[in-house]
């Protein structure tokens, strides 16, 4: 059901830091913290198998089967589950590589197995919504109810809640509220904005937003073809990587890189990670980093307190790295 209109409206911050970022001393003084987010989606997706009213469109093949089963595309998230998963996971493990498993709910309730694996390794479980859907399209209660349903199944399977979120797109003007009036969150990650984190107001709360990426993503395997292959996608994510090494010299930054388990698990395309991870150890100077990780980290460095003013993006009185004390804006 679509949003009633008294919701359409938020407001934008087109400046943020203003070109005079916080430096956020990431451990080990690091220029970058890396946030590799593997996205577990496999069994939410929309599938007339499952007794959905349609199947999912963003797979490998761009025709859409409408009202009836889809084999093809079931078995294209089924590739996910049954072999990336395992292929995602020991190149992460050679590397030593902790992640940020962001979970759809009915995937962690369907493949408890998955999560709990990721669990016993060191990875973080954050919550992907109940479903593998955008919430644009949810009125407050359904929205309401998503949520709650998506933090149930995690903790049911996994022992402890999910204190990250991040919305399929499109999401929802209500999301960053309703997840704020939940109680239990500690950051989202529905942004693109920047290359840090930063606070904002929502009511009488600050709140804790760390950006993600769609370009540092292997979805543009899918959704562009702006990767033919490995070899273009770690090319490009090491680009970024470096660059953002050099601008931490002197402003340190974060890095997001996005996988999902049917797109960068396949054999002809899981090499990428591999150079990726090898290029950040061989450089030495990165941190990588589960989201929950850099979020405690960001709130233990930039705390609320009562004295000091309010600036930029949340952080209260924060000095930008070899700079005066930003003054409020």
């Amino acid at each position: 059901m679509p949003q009633s209109s008294q919701r359409m409206t938020r407001t934008r911050d087109l400046l943020g830091y203003t070109g005079s970022p916080p430096d956020p001393r990431w451990p080990g003084g690091a220029r970058v913290a890396v946030s590799i987010v593997v996205n577990f989606e496999e069994g939410a997706e929309f599938s007339v198998t499952d007794g959905d009213p349609e199947n999912e469109a963003v797979y490998e093949i761009e025709q859409r089967l409408a009202g009836r089963p889809d084999p093809a595309i079931d078995s294209h998230f089924e590739y996910g589950s049954r072999a990336g998963w395992w292929r995602i996971m020991e190149v992460l493990g050679q590397h030593g590589a902790p992640a940020t498993v962001s979970s759809s709910g009915q995937a962690v309730e369907r493949l408890p197995l998955l999560a709990q694996d990721a669990v016993r390794r060191g990875h973080e479980i954050s919550a992907h919504g109940w479903r593998w859907e955008g919430h644009a399209d949810l009125d407050e209660a359904e929205e309401r109810d998503r949520i709650a349903r998506a933090v149930a199944a995690i903790k049911a399977v996994t022992g402890s809640r999910p204190v990250g979120w991040h919305t399929r797109s499109p999401g929802s003007v209500n999301t960053r509220r309703l997840l704020v009036e939940e109680g239990g969150f500690l950051y989202d990650s529905d942004a693109y904005n920047d290359d840090l984190p930063y606070f904002v107001r929502v009511g009488d709360k600050r709140h804790l937003v760390l950006p993600y990426a769609f370009d540092t993503n292997d979805m543009q395997f899918f959704h562009t073809n702006r990767f033919s292959g490995a070899a273009d996608f770690a090319a490009y994510v090491i680009d970024a990587l470096d660059r953002l090494d050099r601008e931490g010299a002197h402003a340190p930054k974060m890095m997001s890189i996005g996988l999902h388990l049917r797109m960068i698990g396949r054999p002809g395309r899981i090499g990428a990670l591999d150079r990726i991870l090898r290029h950040i150890a061989n450089r030495g100077d990165a941190w990588i980093a589960r989201r929950v990780d850099i979020a405690n980290h960001w709130l233990a460095q930039f705390p609320e307190t009562q004295s000091s003013p309010l600036s930029n993006h949340g952080v209260r009185g924060y000095r930008p790295h070899g700079g005066p004390q930003c003054p409020h804006r």
